[in-house]
């Protein structure tokens, strides 16, 4: 049996990743922010762990608590946005919102879970984002989110270097119908998860370090 971790799984598309992981006889691992979470997941049958990881001490016990797991696949899927474009500077209290749940907590997150994930010769993903790609930018909305997801991207592919025996990825989910990608989004919650799991499931050698999008396709330009 197949262990998933969701780092981010009290709603949205971390809750439908440990749905459908878990419809697929996997032994699911689900961190969630509050008590509606860890309900959620529970009624899943996922085991739930409280971590904010907007909160550096919160992310820090991460480890502890899954002290001895080997993780076939985790997934790194809490995110936090904000619209505004570069005619607005960013807030200090955005910034570090955003920073903090979409980069800091990642990076934290790396040396704790990526050597269970070593252990398992798994996959560690990170949901990123096609408006990180700095080849192909349209207009400046949400330009801290931008910035947030295009670090994300070298942060996974310099970690790469330091976890040979894991497969470390960021992928793009697509814009997806949820609190964050708005009703008039083309991509269903359960669509886009589908095609997540299939395109981490065929990964190659080649593939360490990149960006992948939903629908398997490798990103031309990061």
């Amino acid at each position: 049996m197949s262990t998933v971790l969701v780092i981010g799984a009290s709603r949205g598309i971390g809750l439908e990743l440990v749905c459908q992981y878990a419809a697929e006889g996997c032994r699911v691992i689900a961190t969630v922010r509050d008590e509606a979470g860890r309900a959620r997941v529970q009624a899943l049958g996922a085991q739930a762990l409280t971590v904010d990881v907007a909160n550096p001490a919160s992310v820090s016990g991460l480890a502890w608590q899954l002290d001895g797991e080997e993780i076939d696949v985790a997934l790194y899927v809490a995110g936090v946005m904000r619209r505004p474009g570069a005619r607005t500077p960013p807030t200090q209290t955005d910034f570090d919102a955003v920073m903090h749940a979409n980069l800091l907590g990642a990076m934290q997150a790396i040396p704790q879970v990526a050597p269970m994930v070593e252990a398992a010769g798994g996959v560690f993903a990170f949901l990123s984002s096609s408006m990180s790609q700095i080849g192909s930018v349209g207009e400046s909305s949400a330009w801290l989110y931008r910035t947030s997801k295009a670090a994300l991207n070298m942060a996974v592919a310099a970690a790469q270097h330091d976890y040979p025996a894991a497969t470390l990825v960021t992928i793009d989910p697509g814009w997806v119908r949820t609190d964050m990608g708005g009703e008039s989004a083309p991509l269903s919650v359960e669509d886009s998860v589908r095609g997540m799991r299939r395109t981490l499931a065929h990964l190659t050698p080649a593939d360490k370090g990149r960006l992948l999008h939903h629908d398997g396709q490798r990103a031309a330009h990061w």
